[in-house]
């Protein structure tokens, strides 16, 4: 796509939010990434799906308008709220330039039954996302590389679980944002020598069988290791920051 914009006219700036939750399904053994969506009500791009978001005003700060863009969309006020990336090639709008700060958010599947879905907010499975506005199928591609990468190396998992969990939501999580099934022995063993988790001591009430140990992160120690991801190089991307 390659549009003209009038050369004397400015870019505004939008913040915009990519949040991940886990997605139960019955018929599978681990949970999926599934990411919820605004229809878009006028154009460019009115009726399709697009990430929820809106203009910053000239006297809010950036993680506050995201913070209020989300609520204000999705009802949803994550623990886990952080600045991606910023977005900025000169056709990405069609009819003006646009500047987009995307943040992305981790929620507990407990939060998602408490936000708004209505036919104009909608959850989607990120294998089945719907053909979406501007670039923001890229952006998404992008939030999921950075998620799988930071992965590895830090705690982010717990965003998406409980104070507390068993070692096999721990997994459902990885194996989640992966996209591969996990060993349960060699995962559990990388997880308990990884120093990062505490065993509460507590179990995992109502359970059929032996009730599953219940775990909770060190918020002491060091980088997680976790397990090696996999992943590819990212998203080619056209850079606006340093």
């Amino acid at each position: 796509m390659s549009q003209q914009h009038d050369r004397g006219a400015q870019a505004r700036l939008a913040v915009s939010t990519v949040i991940f939750a886990l997605s139960p399904d019955a018929g599978a053994a681990s949970p999926s990434l599934r990411i919820p969506l605004v229809r878009r009500l006028r154009e460019p791009g009115a009726g399709r799906w697009a990430l929820p978001g809106g203009w910053l005003p000239v006297d809010e700060a950036l993680d506050e308008a995201a913070a209020r863009t989300l609520g204000e969309t999705t009802g949803l006020a994550p623990r886990y709220l952080e600045q991606l990336y910023t977005f900025g090639a000169p056709d990405r709008s069609p009819d003006e330039r646009v500047v987009s700060v995307v943040y992305w958010a981790l929620v507990h599947s407990d939060e998602v039954e408490r936000a708004v879905s209505d036919e104009n907010v909608q959850w989607f499975d990120e294998d089945a996302l719907p053909d979406l506005a501007f670039d923001h199928r890229q952006i998404i591609d992008y939030a999921l590389w950075r998620l799988r990468t930071k992965l590895q190396y830090s705690r982010i998992a717990h965003a998406l679980l409980g104070d507390t969990f068993t070692m096999a939501e721990l997994r459902g999580v990885h194996e989640a944002v992966l996209r591969r099934r996990l060993d349960p022995a060699n995962f559990r063993r990388t997880m308990e020598a990884s120093g990062t988790l505490v065993d509460t001591g507590r179990r995992l009430a109502g359970t059929p069988h032996r009730p599953p140990a219940l775990y909770r992160f060190d918020t002491g120690a060091g980088p997680a290791a976790s397990v090696p991801p996999a992943i590819t190089a990212p998203p080619a991307l056209q850079r606006t920051n340093p």
